[in-house]
């Protein structure tokens, strides 16, 4: 064994795919890359992730207490990383890299039609929102495209590299 930075830690403990988070306040919808994010529950489905108060995602997420959580395929990859690397506070980024929006049924963020999924959230939990900026959200609504094969999704591995899934392997589970 080596010594390992522990700046790379979070290239080993990698949480999922590579999501897009909307939002809207004030009459202006914003999408933002989102990598840092986990599951919490199953009933109801909580999802915990992390919206730097730098972030202009994060006052909206704030004030309005929802959001929407977009799933892009890998073919999405590098409209994906654009997204990331520009601030909401600059640009309209559903003009500027072509993305739909679609009307949600429960929150006011949009849901982007491009993406294979969409989950509608609304905070649950911002007890260690001013400490971490750890937002706990309930899925209120989720929807799919059924007709789309399954996605191959996009993972963040740091520093610029990404895996995309690969194959599936199937195991015996005891779960429901």
């Amino acid at each position: 064994m080596k010594d390992l930075p522990l700046s790379h830690v979070y290239q080993l403990i990698e949480p999922g795919p590579v999501v897009l988070l909307t939002t809207a306040a004030a009459g202006r919808a914003n999408v933002m890359t989102m990598s840092w994010h986990m599951m919490v529950d199953f009933t109801p489905p909580l999802i915990a992730c992390i919206v730097a108060s730098g972030d202009f995602s994060h006052k909206a997420l704030r004030a309005t207490g929802e959001c929407v959580i977009a799933i892009p395929s890998a073919e999405m990859a590098e409209t994906v990383v654009a997204i990331g690397n520009v601030s909401g506070r600059d640009h309209d980024k559903f003009a500027e890299f072509g993305l739909t929006t679609k009307p949600a049924a429960q929150v006011g963020a949009p849901l982007v039609g491009e993406c294979f999924a969409n989950l509608e959230c609304r905070v649950a939990d911002t007890r260690l929102v001013n400490r971490f900026n750890l937002f706990v959200l309930e899925v209120v609504k989720a929807w799919h495209t059924p007709s789309r094969t399954p996605p191959r999704t996009l993972h963040h591995r740091g520093y610029g590299t990404f895996a995309v899934d690969g194959e599936i392997v199937r195991l015996p589970s005891r779960m429901p």
